[in-house]
């Protein structure tokens, strides 16, 4: 098994500066130590570690060291700074080793769907650009007001490995909060109304969807009964080879725990075959992520 996408972060030191805010406060830590704990005791073998705490080069110390700590049980997303000049950044992350793709939480681009659309004038268009002529992953958590953006230039980079996170959820304004445990709270539709932008990707075959967050986006506690339509619906649209299972840890420790998440697919897709299941639970995360350093 392989988690695609988890957070770790260490207390705030010299060492190891990062931002805080709500949920990662300065004497708060989720270390990869602690992972690699949760991961033993539940039978996974490797994760996916992404960047939180901020984007300046600097404040990725932490999750480069235990990249290089642990270079066989992991790999990394990193953020960018400045999206108007990307590339350096982008080239030095990946060069220390282990980093394998950058997280968006934006796009830049038109929000008016029915205005002609030009790529180039993206804010985040080198981003994609660079990505594609380096084979960086580009791992994706678009507001909503820009989903319809992202077609375009999945287009322009038909060869570049998108991963859509958290189900394909797309924010909208107003839709973030936080839970009485303080974990991120997205209060969105079920199935989110974004999916008219996004599943018609699944025409390209190097875009997948991560299937990570249910805490977040379910009305319910777990097993999350809500969502097992859109993850059945994600399953027909895809495919397993373009799907990858994830806890989004450390936000789900308390509650439901880590080993639930590990079974959660089960609950979700029930009628998976074994090959399928595999390929959610870590194949595809080792063709995309591992396999390709």
């Amino acid at each position: 098994m392989i988690d695609a996408h988890v957070h770790v972060f260490a207390k705030v030191s010299a060492q190891f500066p990062r931002d805080v805010d709500e949920v990662t406060p300065a004497e708060s830590e989720a270390t990869a130590e602690q992972l690699l704990q949760q991961m033993q005791d539940t039978g996974v073998e490797k994760a996916n570690l992404v960047q939180i705490g901020g984007t300046a080069f600097e404040q990725h110390a932490y999750l480069l060291h235990c990249l290089k700590t642990y270079p066989d049980r992991f790999r990394g997303i990193g953020l960018v700074d400045d999206p108007a000049h990307p590339e350096e950044q982008m080239d030095r992350l990946a060069g220390e080793g282990g980093v394998i793709g950058f997280r968006l939480f934006s796009i830049g681009g038109e929000r008016d769907p029915l205005a002609p659309i030009d790529v180039r004038t993206f804010d985040t268009y080198k981003i994609w650009k660079h990505a594609a002529e380096k084979d960086y992953v580009i791992w994706l958590y678009p507001p909503a007001a820009e989903n319809h953006c992202v077609p375009f230039l999945v287009d322009a980079f038909p060869e570049l490995t998108v991963v859509f996170n958290h189900m394909a959820f797309c924010p909208g304004e107003g839709s973030f909060s936080y839970d009485d445990a303080g974990r991120p709270r997205i209060d969105l539709p079920i199935p989110p109304i974004t999916r008219y932008n996004t599943m018609g990707l699944h025409q390209y075959p190097n875009v997948c969807v991560k299937l990570s967050g249910q805490y977040a986006f379910s009305k319910e506690a777990f097993p999350y009964a809500d969502l097992v339509s859109w993850h059945g619906a994600l399953f027909r649209a895809f495919g397993a080879d373009r799907l990858m299972w994830a806890t989004d840890s450390p936000w789900i420790l308390q509650e439901p725990g880590y080993d639930k998440l590990t079974r959660v697919i089960d609950t979700q897709l029930p009628d998976l075959s074994e090959a399928d299941r595999a390929l959610i639970m870590g194949g595809t995360a080792q063709a995309r992520l591992f396999d390709r350093s």
